[in-house]
């Protein structure tokens, strides 16, 4: 099977980052790289509006000039261009389930961090059965070659967090970088706010031995898989989203896990993975579950 990577470009300069940023990733896969703009053809309601061949000709053009500016900087990488019509989010969901990973694109939120993802964004992460990854305008090269670790979060048994977990060890043994992998935990509300059974706990050997345990099962298989990979394995007493956002702030990538619930406004991702994608200053990965 091809190994291949997918972005999403509309020639605007988050996506110029995200497309920069993939082929990063496709050399050190050794993958192929596929940059694609969606374009709904617009309605001849005015002697202005282009026609529907000049309007192809210009989504075309944003995809070629992507390619363009890839290769130019990756001579060595296969590369195909492609400008679908149809609407957006059925176009990368497409793009998607025939890749290992999809790229977008993302203003930066506020003046430091974060992100800002539009609805469309939002949807395919939400729907996606692959890995979507978020890369922000100001997205920083030199950030991967320069010793930062890649964030992962670990949660529950060791079969909830697996696809994640996956993922970042791939992802971490093909940059040659360190994984620092987060499990959080809170006490039960039965003992919050008792210092004696604090202490009982203590004395008994905590709840953070039982979580590092737990922690510990979940990463022996990949461990073994990936045994050229350096693991931090990081257990802290917090809120998930909390713990990650503190960890991302040294980190050249985070990547956590989807769990995604559909409502009646639509699909939803889960609060940690939400709070991440809007908060974390370095692209991240979300990675539905297995």
């Amino acid at each position: 099977m091809t190994r291949r990577i997918a972005v999403g470009v509309d020639g605007s300069p988050e996506s110029s980052a995200a497309a920069a940023w993939a082929a990063r990733e496709a050399v050190r896969r050794g993958a192929e790289l596929r940059l694609l703009h969606a374009w709904t053809p617009l309605p001849d309601l005015a002697v202005a509006t282009p026609d529907a061949e000049a309007q192809a000709e210009w989504a075309r053009s944003v995809a070629e000039e992507a390619g363009r500016a890839v290769t130019s900087g990756h001579p060595g990488l296969p590369v195909t261009v492609d400008s679908p019509s149809g609407d957006a989010v059925p176009e990368l969901l497409t793009a998607a389930s025939d890749a290992d990973l999809l790229v977008l694109g993302s203003r930066g939120h506020g003046p430091l961090v974060g992100f800002l993802v539009g609805s469309v964004g939002q949807q395919v992460i939400a729907e996606s059965r692959h890995p979507v990854a978020l890369v922000r305008e100001d997205d920083r090269p030199e950030l991967e070659a320069g010793g930062r670790e890649i964030v992962v979060g670990q949660e529950g048994d060791p079969e909830d967090s697996r696809a994640a977990l996956e993922f970042a060890f791939a992802t971490a043994a093909a940059r040659g970088a360190t994984l620092r992998v987060v499990r959080a935990w809170t006490l039960p509300p039965l003992y919050a706010y008792s210092p004696a059974s604090l202490q009982l706990l203590d004395d008994a050997g905590g709840m953070e031995p039982y979580e590092r345990k737990a922690l510990g099962e979940a990463l022996a298989p990949l461990r073994e898989r990936y045994p050229e990979v350096p693991v931090v394995e990081h257990v802290e007493i917090g809120s998930a989203a909390q713990v990650l956002l503190a960890s991302a702030a040294a980190a050249q990538l985070v990547v956590v896990g989807r769990r995604a619930r559909r409502s009646t406004v639509g699909s939803r991702i889960g609060s940690v993975a939400h709070a991440v994608m809007h908060h974390a200053p370095c692209p991240v990965a979300v990675v539905p579950p297995a």
